[in-house]
């Protein structure tokens, strides 16, 4: 990477700073925004995902902001252990990857801040109320359609994302036994033709395709692509050194083939492809208003999840496609829906001409540039690590 880049990239990080302090003190209870330019409200996924990129920042204020979010989530815990979709409402509830995520926060808190007990009874509901997430009472978590980040896409049943954070948080807070379970059952293959095999459980794993499926429930599923999943997948270690390998050959030849069909813009993946289109058998009337092809979740390209994409890069020691990818992701960040903006870190990007299409100034797109940058620069994904190099049972797929 040349010396412009460099200059580019530190001008981007300081302004990622800027977004994020700015947004650090809210309208709500003095809480954290999820986005300055919209959405003053504290949505509790987005400030979870942003720890990431203020764990690295070293920012004071901001680890603070992670601090008081996370006191005020274990405060409005239901009494089961449910976390609330929103850090101030605790009757805002029914998100599927809100209570896992604030036990991947909680574990990478405790890493940051050196308080290996912090919020412990918040955490023990928590992992409690985890514990009956799954309909066959085994490892692999449910959920219900359009529960998860993605409010207009539906993942029936057990979704890679959601479960990739919930093997993730096992790792982090020491639950091995769990966790090696757990990657047993996303390991294990979907289930083909049309009929459940006697004592046979579904699995993640696709054959004679080096990604996860989106999705998969008895005899169902779905086998597109899901950028934020399989990312993760790859970061925590959940796909093996040479399926992360193939994976990301076969992200960078699809995403070749969809820029010359003029499906794709720019030089980073869409977060979900194929595209979901009228007449295929998951499309849904409402996706014609709120989630067209190549649009928002089927198919738009969102800077947090590209920042994952750098860091699954790094983990697979593709250092050089990631400092590739970490340019084309500061050339995005910079664009932004009003246009008076230098540095938008728009929500999300319309994958065909690749114009922001969402709110400015999200706080998970400047908190996930920071984390990507971090990791090109040292050549390692912070948090991550330990979770991709514990040892485990099996590390074939």
């Amino acid at each position: 990477m040349d010396t412009k880049n460099w200059q580019e990239i530190e001008e981007a990080k300081k302004a990622a700073i800027e977004v994020l302090l700015h947004n650090a003190h809210g309208p709500y209870h003095g809480l954290p925004r999820t986005a300055g330019r919209g959405y003053p409200e504290p949505y509790t996924r987005d400030l979870m995902f942003s720890i990431l990129g203020i764990g690295v920042s070293g920012n004071q204020k901001l680890i603070e902001s992670i601090r008081k979010v996370l006191e005020t989530l274990s405060t409005n815990q239901t009494d089961r252990g449910h976390i609330p979709s929103l850090v101030h409402d605790k009757e805002d509830r029914g998100s599927s990857d809100t209570t896992p995520l604030f036990l991947l926060c909680v574990g990478i808190f405790r890493k940051i801040s050196g308080e290996h007990n912090f919020l412990q009874n918040a955490v023990d509901k928590a992992l409690t109320w985890m514990e009956y997430q799954s309909p066959s009472d085994r490892y692999l978590v449910a959920q219900q359609p359009t529960s998860d980040w993605r409010d207009e896409q539906w993942v029936t049943g057990y979704g890679l994302y959601v479960n990739t954070i919930v093997y993730t948080y096992l790792r982090l807070l020491g639950q091995n036994e769990r966790a090696d379970l757990t990657l047993k059952e996303i390991r294990k293959f979907t289930i083909t033709g049309g009929a459940q095999p006697r004592h046979v459980r579904e699995g993640l794993a696709i054959k004679h395709k080096p990604y996860f499926a989106f999705w998969s429930y008895k005899i169902h599923n779905s086998e597109r692509f899901d950028l934020l999943g399989n990312s993760l997948a790859i970061l925590s270690g959940i796909a093996s050194p040479s399926r992360a390998e193939d994976m990301i050959s076969w992200i960078e030849e699809e995403c070749a083939k969809m820029r010359k069909r003029g499906e794709l813009a720019v030089d980073l993946p869409p977060n979900f492809f194929p595209f979901i289109k009228p007449g295929d058998s998951d499309w849904r009337l409402r996706y014609k208003t709120y989630n067209k092809p190549g649009e928002y979740h089927n198919g738009g390209v969102w800077p947090f999840i590209c920042g994952f994409y750098v860091a699954a890069l790094v983990a697979a020691k593709k250092y050089r496609l990631a400092g590739e990818k970490l340019v084309a992701l500061t050339h995005i960040i910079k664009t932004s829906n009003s246009g008076s903006l230098e540095f938008g870190f728009n929500e999300w990007h319309k994958a065909q001409n690749g114009k922001a299409r969402g709110q400015d100034w999200q706080t998970w797109s400047a908190a996930l540039y920071l984390y990507a940058v971090k990791c090109v620069e040292e050549k390692r994904t912070p948090f991550f690590d330990e979770v991709r190099n514990c040892p485990t049972e099996s590390k074939s797929v």
